[in-house]
């Protein structure tokens, strides 16, 4: 498979690996159109950060479960002043990433410099990205060459699944010094199949009460030109009226042998008049599926405009540049993502993507959910209030309803020397600890083992960690089980812990095997082995991603 290289490419390829995991810290809750200190818990969310860091952050919840990721990244044209600080430690790089890219002839390197900011991004997405999900990328003829490869290389080739045209102008741009019109724009999709059409059957009936079923008629008439296929010219007679209607420049889609059987099977529907045409019966239950095929050619009522008038609408006039129009989003989204998905935006902008997610789901009452991040200063007044106003409604449009966190990037989950920052708080570093040991959020793993304990007749309680409780079951510093292992971490913030036969007298859940965490351990390794018991030394033996 072909594959792009560029300077600085081996700089970024393990990019995401690095990048710290920060914790997102709730600011407010918007819900029944009024913001409250709470979270919502809505599945909702609007992130303010850099995106980089903010898609790490959601790992521990969200990784392989993303239905759809549409997003809108900088173009490239060269007259955008997009700024990307990603802290890679590399002098020539980082004078890149520090810079604003400017005009092709002022910076020849702003495809690198392009390619530097996308590749740790999508290789994020990636990771979020569920199998049965699909990415949409919108971007212009600038980077869509390169956008290609490097998408072919992350997501895989096989799973390109189509590059979608869409109409952006609807007049002629008569500013560009080549005198052609760009009025179009591109949409990669990568991931699983989509949904297609459903398809019309109205069309179909049994008028004639044809044991075959109910039935409509397909065009029979070909080419119209004797010398293109002069095998498709012949005579077509009526059986019954012996009327030709195989008039001269006429042709046909069928040669004579396949018209032949068609007739003995009376699949021909033999016009009343002789300036007709005879035509072919399809019938339905002949359809291979119910669905059709969905056009690599969508929003052709779609334009940059509308984008434009929608937010217009929304601020009063206040403009935002190169907004998508969130019908194009929803016809994307509707797609992929079924009833109860999430909906990701990396770069959200405007919060267009938001916008399409609560107007479908008030068109079909579904319970889709959007995760918006923005970078920049506008993601509160702009972003952030949108979505508040679509929801509430706005001008002489109703609203949709719904409710939304909105979270700050808060701190990293580990500082100098690798040692735990305890300021990010104790739930959310175990809740850290559970899901790089086994890529399961401590929630979904408490409530398995709460219906497990159900099941069996034992009175439980959740605790404030959102872990599995049993009364008088087990101790605080029980993670979760996870395919026959009990997870342990035995840290407290003020004093060492120690693994020994104390603390072992304090476990309560049965497993196949255990990992503890603790500072210190007594236990022999004789010992560990014969009980399966594995130790991990705090903060040494805490995996990073």
């Amino acid at each position: 498979m072909p594959t792009l290289h560029w300077i600085g490419k081996e700089k970024v390829i393990n990019h995401h690996m690095d990048v710290p995991f920060k914790v997102l810290e709730h600011s407010y809750g918007f819900d029944n159109g009024k913001q409250t200190e709470k979270e919502t818990n809505s599945g909702n969310k609007i992130i303010h950060g850099d995106n980089l860091e903010a898609l790490k952050a959601l790992l521990p919840e969200y990784e392989g479960r993303i239905k759809c990721i549409y997003i809108d990244p900088p173009y490239n044209t060269g007259n955008e002043g997009w700024v990307y600080n990603d802290n890679v430690n590399d002098p020539k790089f980082k004078k890149w990433l520090h810079s604003v890219v400017g005009k092709e002839g002022e910076d020849l390197s702003r495809h690198d410099k392009w390619l530097c900011m996308m590749y740790p991004r999508l290789k994020l997405l990636s990771k979020l990205l569920a199998m049965d999900g699909a990415i949409f990328i919108s971007i212009d003829h600038n980077e869509q060459a390169n956008l290609k490869l490097i998408c072919d290389e992350i997501f895989g080739s096989n799973r390109f699944v189509c590059q979608f045209v869409w109409k952006s102008r609807q007049n002629k741009d008569n500013r560009n010094i080549n005198k052609v019109s760009n009025d179009h724009e591109y949409v990669f999709c990568y991931g699983t199949s989509l949904k297609g059409l459903e398809r019309d059957y109205s069309q179909y009936s049994n008028p004639d009460s044809d044991p075959r079923g109910s039935w409509q008629s397909a065009n029979m008439v070909g080419l119209l030109d004797e010398k293109q296929r002069p095998n498709l010219h012949y005579d077509l007679i009526d059986p019954s009226t012996k009327i030709n209607y195989g008039k001269p420049k006429m042709g046909w889609r069928y040669d004579r042998n396949t018209m032949r059987r068609l007739i003995i099977e009376d699949r021909i529907l033999w016009p009343k008049l002789a300036s007709g045409r005879p035509r072919k019966k399809q019938f339905y239950n002949e359809l291979k599926d119910d669905v059709t095929g969905y056009s690599s050619i969508i929003g052709e009522n779609y334009f940059t405009r509308d984008g434009t008038n929608s937010i217009q609408q929304i601020f009063d006039n206040r403009s935002f540049e190169f907004s998508k129009p969130f019908e194009l989003i929803q016809e994307l989204i509707s797609q992929i993502a079924d009833w109860n998905d999430t909906i990701l935006d990396s770069f959200a902008g405007s919060g267009t993507t938001a916008h399409a997610v609560l107007n479908l789901n008030k068109q079909d009452g579904g319970n889709r959910k959007f995760i918006l991040i923005e970078m920049e200063d506008y993601a509160e007044s702009i972003t952030s209030e949108r979505v508040k106003r679509v929801i509430n409604g706005f001008s002489d449009t109703e609203g949709t309803g719904g409710s939304f966190d909105y979270y700050e990037l808060g701190q990293p989950m580990f500082i100098e020397e690798g040692i735990l920052n305890e300021a990010v708080g104790i739930r959310k570093i175990r809740q850290y600890v559970f899901y790089t040991e086994t890529k399961q959020t401590m929630s979904e793993s408490g409530f398995t083992e709460l219906e497990n304990l159900q099941d069996k007749g034992k009175v439980v309680t959740m605790n404030s960690e959102n872990s599995v409780n049993p009364i008088n079951s087990d101790s605080d510093t029980f993670l979760g089980k996870h395919n026959q292992t009990a997870y342990y971490f035995n840290y407290e913030p003020d004093k060492v812990t120690t693994l020994n036969h104390e603390f072992l007298a304090t476990m309560k859940t049965k497993a196949e095997q255990y990992v503890i965490y603790a500072d210190n351990c007594l236990l022999t390794k004789e010992y560990m082995t014969r009980h399966h018991i594995i130790f991990k030394k705090i903060p040494r033996d805490i995996t990073r991603f």
